[in-house]
């Protein structure tokens, strides 16, 4: 793994932190004796461990925020310090022991000091993974001797990931914080020191310093880590991993262990000394992100449009919806709509609000195989070839019935006496890719400035990438490919563009243009600047938007987002491609990828990514100002809870996205809404 250094020592002196002047906002809670620790439960309150007086026992106690006053919860701990919430749970290290405490307060003894490897000398924080397995640190004499982090499995079983022995730089271990769900972030009290500690074997990579006396560590929902110094009274913001640390507060007493509040707009911050809790901005001084939600909402575009052939319900009686995951043009001048569903229906229509019906352009359900329960397959993409008005070409991307686990893409031609009709006999598969599981389909198929078809392919399915194609340049899976198909050689249908990245390499394929990408699920390039704008869908925790470049490696699957991925996971690193931006699965699950507005109807949307998340089913247009190197604003646009499939562009620039259509009105837009009204 490559050793990143985020020096503190260069903090950028001319940011103001969210305490210029001296002043800190105003506290949240106050009158808290000795408050160590906070965490959000599942029912959205703010709880804080109190410690009490110090070095006497059984006057800790957990409290919970009511009407900005803290009312007790559980009493009767010691010094409890650490806390976490996982489900309807709350979990708290308390010297030498590990409490669980349920919903109604009542507390029990998760781990005793004598399910430890070795007796505890000072337990402190505590962290949680997504599958509830509890990380504890010791931070043992304080002195900088019996330091140690220990694993605390569901049951409570108890095993020991490092210690002073395995890592010698390790002094007082302090707050923690999941890196991904096979790394953890600690900082040490006694050094100042930032680490990232590999569950599997112990290992530790020391990231950065100067942080006085380490306690609280906590990322929010972007990838922005934030860091306490409890000796010297501030809190530092990392932007993102690799970068320098900067000082987003200073003027507390004694800031403890961290929490992101639910919204993940607000940074909970405990004062030991001042028994507050105090709410920080989550956000980066003189780097700000503009979240505020914009004016507009989606609506229902073409709302008289009837589909041609298609009945909501069968003659069985079964229930048919639409299934659109293609709108685009055929860059005509004909101003047309086309419309492909996942069965393999290609619909025409003519780009008018009052259009009424479509027609059937290409039908190839018979050759196209899709069900519900792998519905990752079926009929993926469509381009049209930049002189379709000469050559009446077309491109196509789906599933076959047979094989199975088996895509094509295919050319397809236009008929020569019906503009409206392509010709389903004219099919000349180019590329066919077999798959080992049936997900990870990838299949955006569109052409570039440079005239090149560009192609996504998903990483082969299941979970983990079990085969390495991420990082294997002799498959084609996980990549995004480049092909010239207006030549053949080599005795392919196809023609290898000479300036791809990897042409003169024997070990890798020609074809390949990037890689390391899991499971691009839409992708399009900015009609104005030529950038390709990705979504690559997540697996543990993160969602991710890249842009993608010539050769470039996206870190799939040693990297998710903006952390390490598995056991061989690692940091950043210079031959990897960070996403410009991530999102962590508690704001959404399924990334899809959209495009960047260049239309007219909407001046304010222009230059934003339009983008969504299939679970979630939210809506954001996201800025990225390529200059700084930074996102600028990622704004919510008021949705209608309903998932987005795909983005789509019609020859006018405008941005539609599509989804699940019962009723057959599966096709949206973006409008100025009752919010946008003055």
């Amino acid at each position: 793994m490559q050793r990143v250094l985020w020096s503190v020592v260069l903090l950028l002196a001319a940011t103001q932190p969210a305490s210029a002047g001296g002043k800190l906002p105003k506290p949240l809670v106050t009158g808290l004796k000795n408050p160590e620790s906070v965490a959000v439960g599942v029912d959205g309150r703010i709880y804080v461990t109190t410690i009490g007086e110090f070095g006497k026992d059984g006057d800790g106690a957990v409290m919970v925020i009511v009407d900005g006053k803290a009312v007790p919860f559980t009493t009767g701990l010691d010094d409890p310090k650490g806390l976490v919430a996982w489900r309807d749970l709350l979990f708290t290290a308390d010297k030498q022991r590990v409490w669980k405490i349920d919903r109604k307060g009542k507390a029990t003894v998760f781990a005793a000091a004598e399910a430890f490897p070795k007796p505890p000398l000072f337990l402190n924080d505590i962290e949680v993974d997504e599958n509830g397995v509890l990380y504890v640190s010791d931070s043992g004499d304080l002195q900088g001797k019996g330091g140690a982090i220990y694993r605390i499995d569901p049951k409570g079983k108890v095993k020991l990931v490092t210690d002073a022995d395995r890592v010698p730089a390790l002094k007082a271990p302090n707050g923690l914080a999941m890196d991904g769900r096979s790394f953890v972030l600690l900082v040490d009290f006694l050094s100042g020191e930032l680490h990232r500690v590999r569950v599997s074997d112990g290992s530790a990579t020391k990231l950065a310093d100067g942080f006085g006396g380490a306690d609280g560590v906590a990322w929010d929902k972007h990838g922005r880590l934030y860091i306490s110094d409890h000796s010297g009274g501030r809190v530092f913001v990392i932007p993102r991993p690799g970068a320098k640390p900067v000082l987003l507060a200073e003027g507390f007493q004694t800031p403890s262990d961290l929490c992101v509040d639910p919204s993940g707009k607000r940074l909970l911050v405990p004062d030991m000394k001042a028994g507050t809790i105090t709410a920080l901005p989550t956000q980066v001084p003189g780097q700000e992100v503009d979240e505020t939600p914009l004016p507009l909402e989606t609506a229902v575009a073409f709302p008289k449009l009837k589909r041609a052939g298609w009945k909501p319900i069968t003659d069985a009686g079964l229930p048919t919806p639409l299934r659109p995951l293609v709108l685009t043009h055929a860059g005509d001048g004909s101003n047309r709509v086309f419309v492909a569903t996942q069965h393999g229906v290609i619909h025409v229509f003519p780009n008018d609000q009052k259009a009424t019906e479509t027609k059937v352009f290409l039908d190839i359900q018979d050759r196209v195989t899709y069900n519900d329960k792998t519905n990752e397959e079926g009929f993926l993409g469509l381009t049209f070839h930049p002189e379709y008005k000469k050559n009446g070409e077309f491109f196509v991307f789906y599933t076959v019935r047979k094989p199975k686990l088996t895509n094509v893409l295919s050319r397809f031609r236009v008929s020569k006496d019906d503009p409206d009709r392509a010709d389903p006999k004219s099919e000349e598969v180019l590329l066919t890719v077999k798959r080992p599981f049936w997900n990870h389909d990838g299949g955006t198929v569109l052409f570039g400035p440079d005239g090149y078809l560009y192609l996504t392919l998903g990483d082969g399915g299941l979970a983990d990438d079990p085969f390495d194609n991420g990082q294997n340049l002799k498959t084609l899976l996980a990549k995004v490919l480049r092909i010239d198909v207006n030549r053949k050689e080599d005795g392919k249908p196809y023609a290898i563009p000479k300036d791809n990245p990897f042409v003169d390499r024997k070990d890798a394929l020609p074809e390949i243009w990037a890689y390391g990408l899991r499971n691009v699920w839409r992708m399009a390039f900015d009609r104005k600047t030529g950038k390709l704008w990705a979504g690559d869908v997540g697996q543990n925790l993160y969602e991710e938007i890249n842009i993608i470049k010539a050769g470039g490696n996206y870190g799939w699957n040693r990297r998710e987002g903006l952390h390490p991925f598995g056991n061989k996971g690692v940091g950043p690193r210079a031959d990897l491609i960070e996403p410009i931006w991530e999102y962590h699965h508690d704001i959404g699950k399924s990334i899809t990828g959209g495009t960047v507005y260049r239309g007219q109807r909407l001046p304010e949307l222009d230059g934003a990514y339009l983008y969504g998340d299939y679970i979630s089913a939210k809506l954001w247009a996201l800025w990225y100002d390529e200059g700084k190197g930074r996102v600028t604003a990622n704004r919510p646009i008021r949705d209608r809870s309903l998932p987005p499939f795909s983005f789509g562009e019609d020859e006018q620039g405008e941005v539609y996205f599509l989804t699940l259509a019962p009723a057959g009105q599966g096709i949206y837009w973006f409008a100025r809404g009752k919010a946008g009204k003055r």
